[in-house]
């Protein structure tokens, strides 16, 4: 419609009216009709595009290629699946191979196997003698094919990389003639005779990391018998599990093992007696003690000589702690705790100095926080930190970034080829071959010179990925245009090209979908809290280390990378530890105290705590405060130290002075003045103090007086008479005028000690303790 609009106001100064008018009316029609057969392509367009037609008639799947870098002598397989996808059936059809161009750029190899259409000059012409029949092909039906030809027959005559296809010919019943019915391409590295130059050394990372799965829960027991949420992680260490798998493939391989501690802790719990709590609340023992004492054994002799670095214990997202303002103090408790883990478990004195942001990405925070605890080697990767002029160019790895610290830029290339799904073998096969094309690539950019470069793949590759990854090694292991380097450590420190980039990205470079991921503020907020109450918690504690060493992993844990993608699961994670730590801090609290009566004017009121821990605790107080204290008078606080088990009751002083009911609050509190446990309040009723009362202790107190005065003068008298005597050498007292001029103390009035006549007897002292 707005094109026919348009359309009016372009010919409204140039046509006559009368055919103006006509176009007028028409126009709408067509646009009407136009939108019209628009939508009817749009209805139709996808279900032409799920029958396949043309060349994508049928679909293509190399599943396997062996050797996946082969040489002038081998014989190369190749074997896969056809599908037709079209709408009727296929006759007359074969199997053929066809080798295209050299390929000369890494891009060019990014683009291969994707499914486009089959190409005459790109694709190249059909091998001859080297095809597989296949004859009808129904609709939806799917055959198997195996195509074995000599290498030699593949007529190479130049080093590089070649696009391989595999294509299916045939004919339908609405066109009997043979064509290319569909075509899948994959990359044949080739240089059977070794590198012309110098070869290019490559670091592998192979990751050996997981996600949480202690808490800092345990059993109430000496042992402390660890608690999991659930036995996942036996499932992973069993026969076949992604971390066995890791294991078995990565001992026969160069690389450089990547190991969060915190996996090695918790795999070392499960060793012993554990439990895993169940369903209805109840725990349950954990069956993984054979599969985990297992794969720590294999684990050990993979490792065995090969350099490990070891990730901050629960390895901690650095973007997060840089971007949300987390407390870097817990950074370096987690690269001590990682190097002690690692050595105590594996007997291997690891590599602490290396920083491995996800997926390699920083910016200047992210490198700051990265190396604030002694890593001064940071991972990252070539799509974050880019060559200055865009150049295709691969640098070697290692680069200064000033204040001591190097960069170790990954090929982002390499680093991302087995993301993805990897289970459908022609998928993992791709990936292979891409692999081995990139890293060939890579040594005839510039053959004279000779470079290291640095593979960091996903964290966690999944089983299929792993295996993808062994055998694409396994096609360098022959080492024709590659040299393995399995010591990242010797990667940091090969010399830098002059012209590599070296200038850290802004805060506005960092990915938008990593910035996404990351633990928010409050995340952080609550992390705080909790290392706020365990280390207030902690002072009160005879064996501080028994709750110390589970909370802090679980903090540790809290901050983990692995949480990324799940936002519920960490949040859950930090409700359970709070949780937990309240669990404990509310086993030291206040026996609940029922309204007490005082019958005198003073009295002791006790106060039960309660500990129900273990351990025993000490350098806690207890305080009580009254609300009326002209009412009533309290002593203030008392120390509090309670045996494991036990209870013990406090005893406070009080002084009243009027009748009536007065509310006292009684609180918990360590040296530094934080609250224990819940707070408590009872009622105190003095109903005692009545006129009578008050009038004889005022009379008691009168009496006190008298029998004071009537001692103070006798001792007068007496000194009138004998003092003419005494000199101040005797210790008397000298000549007086009524004042008291000598060295000796002055009688205190009322003092019993000195009550020599005829008294009422010994008063009764203020605070006199009554028990109630």
């Amino acid at each position: 419609m707005a094109e026919a609009a348009e359309f009016q106001e372009t010919f409204r100064g140039t046509t006559p009216p009368a055919a103006f008018h006509r176009i007028r009316v028409i126009l709408p029609l067509l646009a009407v009709l136009l939108v019209l057969l628009g939508a009817t392509e749009l209805t139709t367009a996808p279900t032409a595009r799920a029958d396949g037609t043309g060349s994508r008639t049928v679909a293509i799947s190399i599943d396997s290629l062996t050797p996946v870098a082969p040489t002038q002598s081998d014989k190369i397989t190749i074997s896969g699946t056809v599908t037709n996808k079209g709408r009727s059936t296929v006759s007359a059809g074969h199997i053929g191979l066809r080798v295209g161009g050299l390929l000369s750029t890494r891009s060019e190899i990014d683009d291969i196997g994707d499914r486009t259409p089959f190409s005459s000059g790109g694709d190249g012409p059909e091998l001859n003698g080297h095809t597989q029949k296949i004859g009808k092909l129904q609709p939806g039906i799917s055959r198997e094919f195996t195509l074995t030809v000599p290498a030699k027959d593949l007529n190479l005559d130049r080093d590089g990389v070649y696009p391989l296809g595999v294509s299916f010919s045939g004919q339908t019943s609405d066109q009997q003639y043979e064509r290319v019915l569909g075509i899948r391409r994959t990359l044949l590295p080739w240089q059977p005779s070794g590198a012309e130059g110098k070869k290019t050394k490559v670091t592998f990372l192979w990751p050996l990391i997981s996600n949480t799965h202690l808490t800092a829960r345990t059993e109430s027991d000496q042992q402390q018998t660890p608690i999991f949420p659930n036995d996942d992680l036996a499932a992973e260490l069993a026969p076949g599990g992604r971390l066995q798998q890791l294991v078995a493939l990565g001992k026969d391989l160069h690389v450089t093992w990547v190991i969060d501690p915190d996996l090695l802790a918790t795999v070392e719990a499960m060793t012993k007696s554990y439990q895993v709590a169940g369903p209805s609340g109840k725990n349950v023992p954990g069956r993984g003690q054979a599969v985990a004492k297992q794969w720590l054994s294999q684990l050990q002799t993979a490792v065995d000589g090969k350099e490990v670095v070891a990730l901050p214990f629960g390895d901690p997202d650095i973007a997060s702690l840089a971007h949300r303002g987390g407390d870097l103090g817990h950074l370096q408790s987690a690269t001590e705790l990682a190097a002690m883990t690692v050595d105590t478990i594996l007997q291997v004195k690891p590599r602490t100095d290396f920083a491995w942001p996800i997926d390699g990405a920083i910016d200047r925070s992210v490198v700051d926080v990265g190396t604030s605890a002694g890593a001064h080697n940071i991972i990252t990767r070539s799509d974050s930190l880019r060559e200055p002029d865009g150049s295709p160019y691969a640098p070697t790895a290692a680069r200064q970034i000033g204040g001591g610290n190097t960069a170790i830029v990954a090929d982002a290339r390499l680093s991302t080829a087995f993301e993805g799904d990897m289970t459908r073998a022609g998928d993992a096969s791709l990936a292979v071959q891409r692999f081995l094309a990139q890293s060939l690539m890579i040594n005839k950019q510039a053959p004279e010179n000779e470079r290291s470069i640095v593979v960091a793949p996903q964290r966690m590759p999944t089983t299929s990925q792993a295996q993808a990854m062994a055998t694409a090694l396994g096609g360098l292991s022959a080492g024709r245009w590659t040299q393995p380097l399995d010591r990242l450590s010797d990667a940091a420190k090969a010399k830098p090209d002059p012209a590599a980039g070296r200038r850290i990205p802004g805060p506005g470079s960092y990915p938008d979908a990593l910035r996404a991921q990351e633990l928010p503020t409050e995340a952080f907020t609550e992390i705080q809290k909790t290392q706020q109450g365990l280390s207030s918690f902690k002072t009160i504690l005879t064996s501080p280390d028994r709750v110390v060493i589970p909370f802090g992993s679980a903090i540790m844990r809290e901050m983990s990378t692995s949480w990324r993608g799940d936002p519920a699961g960490a949040a859950d994670f930090r409700a359970a530890v709070q949780s937990y730590l309240a669990t404990l801090q509310d086993q030291v609290k206040l026996v609940e105290k029922s309204d007490a009566t005082l019958s005198g004017r003073s009295a002791t009121i006790p106060v039960t705590v309660k500990n129900g821990l273990l351990q025993g605790i000490d350098h806690l107080y207890l305080q009580l405060e009254s609300t009326q204290p002209n009412r009533l008078k309290v002593t203030d606080k008392q120390p509090v130290k309670i045996d494991g088990g036990h209870s013990q009751s406090v005893k406070f002083e009080t002084r009243a002075y009027a009748n009536g009911p007065v509310k006292v609050h009684a609180r918990l509190y360590t040296a530094d003045g934080q609250q224990v446990g819940k707070e408590m309040d009872f009622i105190v009723h003095v109903t005692s103090i009545t006129p009578m009362v008050l009038l004889v202790i005022a009379g008691g107190v009168l009496l006190l007086v008298l029998a004071g005065l009537r001692i103070y003068l006798k001792r007068k008298r007496s000194g009138s008479h004998d003092g003419a005597g005494d000199g101040p050498e005797a210790g008397g007292e000298g000549p007086s005028d009524g004042g008291d001029n000598g060295g000796g103390e002055p009688e205190r009035p009322g003092d019993p000690a000195a009550d020599t006549g005829t008294g009422s007897g010994t008063p009764s002292r203020p605070g006199e303790k009554v028990e109630r």
